[in-house]
């Protein structure tokens, strides 16, 4: 049986937003794809539309409440329901605490923070009204195992999985799940930026590497797996997790 759900995918233009969308997609589901880059959204709903899925593609910087605001308005007026919603969006910026700037830091928290709880805050009202929701938030591994050189994005994703909880224990009984994956090290579009920048490329790939447990990097598809899971009826006894996919980093 087809999917009807209506979802919203932050950060859909790549990485593991854009394999999410094409998930949900597949089950049958109808996708907003929002991104900062709207090339890259619709990239992404051309991708799904090949194979006879059905998606949208939205310019929305998370960091702007109005941005927010009028995503999940475009959602209900397009759809006439909200589902679920994929805080997926984020940034990072290498830096200990010395080495990272209050711009940088404001970033950081605008992006990974506040666009989280900008968009919670405009889901759950349609949530509410709709007697369910579902809501996935993308943390990080970094947010329970520090990593070096990573201080602002590891506080903003410890804020990210702390804010689902409390969501969860707020709205469980009113019909609304709130829980967050921890991705490990994904072969993402941003790891690329970030080995591109090393003084030597394939060797910062390679100590990358072989730092994980499973020795190879994890993929995008498997952390949508996840989040579709998390999604679905199966996890209908699921709320305010963690769900920690990191290949072992944390074993």
């Amino acid at each position: 049986m087809t999917d009807q759900r209506s979802v919203i995918v932050t950060g859909g233009g790549s990485g593991i937003g854009r394999a999410t969308a094409v998930a949900f997609a597949a089950l049958g589901c109808r996708v907003v794809v929002a991104d900062a880059r709207l090339d890259a959204a619709t990239e992404t709903t051309t991708q799904i539309g090949r194979t006879g899925g059905e998606a949208t593609p939205m310019r929305v910087d998370v960091s702007d409440r109005e941005h927010v605001h009028g995503m999940v308005a475009s959602t209900l007026e397009l759809y006439g329901q909200l589902d679920v919603l994929v805080n997926n969006a984020g940034v990072g910026i290498a830096g200990d605490v010395l080495e990272t700037s209050a711009d940088d830091l404001d970033r950081i928290l605008a992006v990974n923070v506040k666009g989280v709880f900008f968009g919670c805050q405009e889901v759950i009202p349609p949530m509410l009204a709709a007697g369910s929701g579902v809501i996935v938030n993308v943390a990080s591994v970094a947010a329970l195992k520090a990593v070096t050189r990573r201080a602002a994005y590891i506080a903003a994703k410890g804020a990210i999985v702390a804010l689902t909880r409390s969501i969860s224990i707020d709205f469980m009984r009113r019909g609304i799940r709130c829980n967050s994956v921890a991705p490990g090290t994904v072969d993402s579009p941003w790891i690329g930026r970030i080995l591109a920048d090393a003084d030597d490329p394939i060797a910062a790939r390679e100590a990358m590497v072989q730092r994980q447990p499973l020795g190879r990097l994890g993929r995008s598809e498997e952390i949508a797996g996840a989040i579709v899971y998390l999604a679905s009826p199966e996890a209908a006894f699921v709320n305010g997790a963690c769900l920690v996919i990191d290949g072992g980093f944390t074993a």
